[in-house]
């Protein structure tokens, strides 16, 4: 009990630092590194609380893709560290006031919960005692495809909008590029794509410049 009450503190403190040291890192490439180190200290306590097929897609998907995804965009990019540095000035007291109001809400939300050093007392399990020996894995999809079905698909959908919505906002067509035009090309009858000439003796099919015979 005491063992599992000290690693339940020890990732908890570490996912706290780690999500402040997000927010406050001047540089995007540190960001990025103490947002890996959130999502392993958040994987930590899925295991503790019994959910380690959570723990490991977290690890693997997040980890092993979005962050070193976002790690390599951001060493990619030409960032100015100056025009950061003032719009984070400028930008400062709304922070500090979103910040405080918060806080108070969060002391306010501990003083009334009286969270003590027996927070953690057993590894949650993700379905009833009645259902024993369902793994993790079928639990987890039990509960997402049975009684959160529509939640679950609702989070899809938004998903999906935020990813079509990015794409449309970032996608910038430069002039002067040919593409292709699907409904041009099928259109198209052999009279627009070949043109017979009658070339005389000695001839060229390529037109003389102007002055010339």
């Amino acid at each position: 009990m005491a063992l599992t009450a000290g690693f339940f503190y020890l990732f908890a403190v570490f996912s706290v630092v780690a999500g402040v040291m997000v927010i406050v890192a001047k540089n995007p490439v540190h960001a990025v590194l103490f947002l890996i180190l959130a999502f392993f200290n958040a994987a930590g306590l899925f295991i503790l609380l019994g959910a380690e097929f959570l723990a490991m897609v977290l690890i693997i998907v997040y980890v092993g893709a979005v962050a070193v995804l976002f790690l390599f965009v951001v060493m990619m990019l030409d960032v100015d560290f100056a025009e950061l540095k003032a719009g984070f000035i400028k930008n400062a007291p709304v922070g500090l006031l979103v910040g405080g109001i918060v806080l108070v809400e969060l002391i306010l939300l501990f003083l009334a919960r009286g969270f003590g050093l027996g927070v953690a007392h057993e590894p949650a399990a993700a379905m009833p005692a009645t259902d024993s020996g369902v793994s993790n894995t079928e639990a987890l999809g039990h509960i997402l495809y049975t009684k959160y079905i529509y939640f679950f698909e609702v989070a899809g959908l938004i998903l999906l909008v935020a990813m079509i919505g990015a794409i449309v906002l970032t996608l910038q067509h430069k002039a002067g590029v040919r593409r292709q035009s699907i409904a041009a090309q099928v259109a198209r009858t052999p009279k627009d794509s070949l043109e017979v000439v009658k070339v005389p003796s000695g001839g060229s099919v390529i037109p003389a410049p102007d002055g010339q015979s």
